[in-house]
């Protein structure tokens, strides 16, 4: 970044977002990440939420991109589509997501009102809701959509939750400590680095849960652990940097295993876990 104030990602994504705004399938803009928060540093992007009813033209994203006068990366679909660019004057990424209104609404249905669980990030869209602003809203729909996801945290949501992820960890046969341990005695470190970033995910969706916090992405977990969740295994972030600085030594499986049991050790105290489901896979236990 060439130079930051105050502000400078704030007023960047306003003017993002006023462009979208003329734009006629465009029903909202949001704007996510640490600068809706409030936390943007040196550093930070400019995340926004394109909702549209239909595809907004690649050549008119291009054209608004190339205004910035630096390096941009449009239509990228590997993960949502999107497109991203830096600001050639202040050197701020922006990083634009389009989705369809319809879709985040089925997501916001899928675990407020059905209560599935995913494997790992289980409410991380609906804390993505909950914590995004709307620089645009044409008819008061994202302004709905936020009423809609701010209810508390269900109880079968956060069971549900438990419930696929605690097995994933250590108890089911191809549980995720089994191919640690599998993969150690190889000597596959990609594989090792692999299993255990899948622990972690269901690790931490099941302590969000359990405090019944909406999932707040893939960074920085330790830090909203601390801040949000009142309810966690005594020295939590001593435990996961241990398992992550043993990647991949033959320690990893130990640590991983007693990350594991110290949440399950929570799990009892909340009641979310009969004594019986703990350690190692038992005779016939569900293959994950």
């Amino acid at each position: 970044m060439q130079g930051s104030r105050p502000g400078l990602e704030l007023d960047l994504a306003r003017r993002v977002a006023a462009s979208f705004a003329a734009m006629p399938e465009v029903s909202a803009v949001a704007l996510g990440g640490s600068v809706a928060a409030g936390r943007a540093g040196h550093g930070s992007d400019v995340d926004l939420y394109v909702y549209a009813m239909e595809d907004v033209p690649v050549v008119r994203r291009a054209a608004l991109a190339a205004g910035s006068r630096g390096p941009a990366e449009l239509d990228n679909r590997s993960f949502e589509p999107g497109d991203e660019w830096v600001d050639g004057a202040s050197g701020i990424h922006v990083d634009v997501m389009y989705r369809r209104p319809a879709w985040i609404e089925d997501q916001l249905e899928r675990v407020l009102v059905r209560h599935l669980a995913s494997t790992g990030y289980s409410t991380a869209l609906w804390h993505n809701v909950r914590s995004s602003v709307a620089l645009f809203d044409r008819d008061g729909w994202y302004a709905r959509l936020r009423t809609r996801a701010d209810v508390p945290y269900p109880e079968p949501l956060r069971r549900a939750i438990v419930a696929r992820n605690q097995p994933l960890l250590r108890r089911n046969l191809s549980s995720y400590l089994r191919q640690i341990e599998r993969a150690v005695a190889r000597g596959d470190a990609p594989s090792v680095n692999h299993r255990v970033a899948a622990f972690l995910a269901s690790w931490f969706d099941v302590l969000f849960a359990v405090n019944r916090v909406p999932h707040p992405g893939e960074k920085r977990l330790v830090d909203f652990a601390e801040a949000l969740c009142p309810r966690r295994p005594p020295g939590m972030a001593d435990g996961v940097r241990a398992l992550v600085d043993a990647v991949p030594g033959a320690a990893v499986a130990a640590r991983a295993d007693a990350l594991g049991e110290a949440l399950d050790a929570l799990l009892r105290d909340e009641g979310l876990l009969d004594a019986r489901e703990v350690g190692g896979a038992a005779p016939g236990a569900a293959a994950g």
